[in-house]
């Protein structure tokens, strides 16, 4: 069986690396940009390359790709393998767009090929064990999400920020509680590049009436990778830029107490013990992409589906017509 990697820029690399540690079957890298070529044949020099993607299209052997190209081109890269009978993995977003999205699951399902996004959060540990938490019923009913994520840099030319690193926010969400917003309001600001927004704020309203408001932004002098789920309960912090103790269940929270005389309310504020369960130091790449390979070899439906990517695509097109049209968006 043999695998190729399509684009070799920032990300390829270590699709490629994790690929080739998986074993079993023949890798093959491809970037159109000869310099980077050559930069990554020095780094994987046991496998083989090509420039041209198009020269794999007609390769009996090759099974699967996994893309990693600029947002614009993944839909046509994705339709021509899956037209061909080939299984795909994409980075995400999937797509740039919902329509896209659907036209890759109609095909993908005609030709009765794996198709899978590459929502990474969603094989991490520290992800999985909230969502765990959360679901056992353990911090009660939720009540909202807040979630922060900043660096400084990289500005991209094929996605503003909102493309970029909202999708991971979402995804996750969506994994930890399986419901779709209802409204989402965005609020967005051009700092560097005109037209490419490098900031954002999103309020998303769901219909439990749980809030969650994301901060994405590549303006920020430290990287900060933090959310805060509060529940009715307990409260779970998970800091991914933590080493040691990524995710914290704090049993801190507000109880009414019986009213008094004149009718008040007396709150009693709970400030209990700090529980940080042991996680796997596995690497959520290698975690995504083994579960690609079982899925090519037993013909599984992928965990992060076309209709997982869909659904995220959704989220991050109602939060960028917010921005557009300066409103709050509902379904």
């Amino acid at each position: 069986m043999k695998i190729a990697v399509i684009g070799l820029g920032y990300w390829g690399p270590n699709l490629l690396r994790n690929l080739l540690a998986v074993g079993g079957f023949e890798v093959v890298g491809c970037e159109k940009d000869e310099k980077r070529l050559e930069e990554v044949k020095e780094m994987f020099p046991n496998t083989s390359y090509v420039s041209d993607y198009n020269e794999l299209l007609e390769d009996k052997d090759l099974k699967a790709v996994a893309i990693s190209t600029p947002l614009g081109s993944h839909y046509t890269i994705a339709k021509d393998f899956l037209e061909n009978g080939k299984d795909v993995f994409v980075e995400k977003p999937m797509t740039k767009s919902s329509t896209e999205a659907k036209e890759l699951i109609k095909i993908a399902k005609e030709k009765d090929a794996v198709l899978m996004v590459g929502h990474i959060f969603e094989y991490n540990d520290a992800v999985l064990k909230v969502g765990e938490i959360i679901r056992s019923g353990e911090i009660g009913e939720v009540q909202y999400i807040t979630s922060t994520r900043v660096n400084l840099g990289i500005h991209r030319k094929d996605a503003n920020v909102l493309w970029d690193l909202a999708p991971h926010d979402f995804s996750i969400i969506f994994n930890w509680i399986d419901s779709d917003p209802v409204s989402i309001a965005t609020t967005a600001k051009e700092s560097v590049v005109n037209g490419i927004p490098d900031v954002a704020f999103i309020q998303s309203t769901f219909p439990s009436g749980m809030i969650v408001d994301i901060q994405v932004g590549w303006l920020a002098p430290s990287k900060i990778r933090e959310t805060i789920v509060v529940g009715s309960k307990k409260m779970i912090v998970y800091d991914e830029t933590n080493p040691q103790e990524k995710v914290k269940v704090y049993d801190s929270g507000v109880d009414i107490e019986d009213p008094h005389d004149y009718g008040e309310f007396l709150l009693s504020y709970r400030s209990g013990a700090i529980h940080s369960p042991t996680l796997s130091t596995r690497e959520p790449l290698r975690t995504e992409l083994n579960h690609f390979v079982e899925c090519i070899r037993e013909r599984k439906k992928p965990n992060t589906d076309g209709y997982n990517a869909l659904r995220v695509i959704k989220a991050v097109e109602m939060a960028e017509e917010s921005r557009k049209k300066k409103k709050i968006i509902t379904l």
